[in-house]
């Protein structure tokens, strides 16, 4: 399956498609300014407006150069208005160990293969409200959701790693999400206490760190990412090591998962220079 072959499938069936990166191209093509180097990942357009159930407009634009298919999530309609939720797996398996160990069992959906496990769609009430935080299955499952405003790379598309990601039945449609899984995403996370540098009280917290505490806490939906990312810039170009935790646990505060989270300070602290 070719990029251009994925997006087509993907408007034929209802699924809002959109061009990302592709990593045969020289140059990253998503709308960033630095790359984190997830060649293949990044949206080439404003995915939340610029997606398309067009099969013309779609042709046009996977037909004239190399970009990878992507779904715009929270466009996605299903069944009496519900929405599209993608469970993304890092390892085969590993929402069905989920599953088990709540003693459920796992329902047979639309799956596609990717480069290091698979992405199940399912469909859940719209009068729900999801992210793509793992609520109660923080820390239990080795993956990520991906609901609301979000995106996933989709058939056809090309990992870094040479792989391509597939459907494992194209003639399978997403079933509805079984309730235990949308209890628990719903559910608070628990989250042991961290001891944080910034508090150390041989090192306590300059005033400077605890702003950008306070400007990570305060972030919305669909800026978290992106202040917790400048946050940490700054705090990297200060030399403050110590802001690091504080940071960490201003961003699950907020509702940024861990690992997410990690990664943004991560990238922050090298694009500066420092390490992280």
């Amino acid at each position: 399956m070719t990029p251009l072959d994925g997006a087509l499938w993907l408007v034929r069936h209802g699924f809002p498609v959109f061009p990302a990166d592709h990593p045969a191209v020289p140059r990253c093509a998503g709308l960033h300014k630095t790359c984190d180097g997830s060649r293949g990942k990044h949206p080439a357009v404003a995915f939340t407006k610029a997606w398309t159930l067009d099969e013309r407009k779609a042709h046009e634009t996977f037909a004239r150069g190399l970009r990878n298919p992507a779904v715009a999530v929270g466009a996605c309609s299903g069944p009496n208005g519900a929405r599209l939720l993608v469970v993304d797996s890092d390892r085969p398996g590993a929402i069905e160990d989920v599953a088990a160990a709540r003693g459920e069992t796992w329902p047979v959906t639309m799956r596609v293969l990717t480069a290091k496990g698979h992405h199940d769609y399912l469909w859940y009430p719209s009068a729900l409200q999801l992210g793509n935080g793992l609520g109660a299955l923080q820390g239990q499952f080795d993956g990520d959701v991906r609901a609301g405003n979000a995106y996933v790379i989709g058939p056809g598309a090309l990992h870094a790693s040479g792989v391509v990601y597939e459907l494992e039945d194209a003639a399978r449609p997403p079933v509805l999400a079984p309730s235990w899984l949308l209890d628990a995403l719903v559910t608070k996370p628990q989250f042991v206490a961290r001891r944080t540098h910034w508090r150390d009280a041989s090192r306590p917290a300059s005033s400077s760190v605890r702003g950008l505490v306070a400007f990570v806490l305060d972030s919305r939906p669909g800026a978290r990412n992106n202040r917790l990312f400048w946050a940490a810039c700054r705090a990297a170009e200060d030399g403050r090591e110590d802001a690091q935790d504080a940071l960490l646990s201003a961003a699950l505060q907020a509702g940024l998962d861990e690992r997410e989270a990690l990664a943004t300070i991560r990238s922050a602290y090298n694009r500066t220079g420092a390490t992280a």
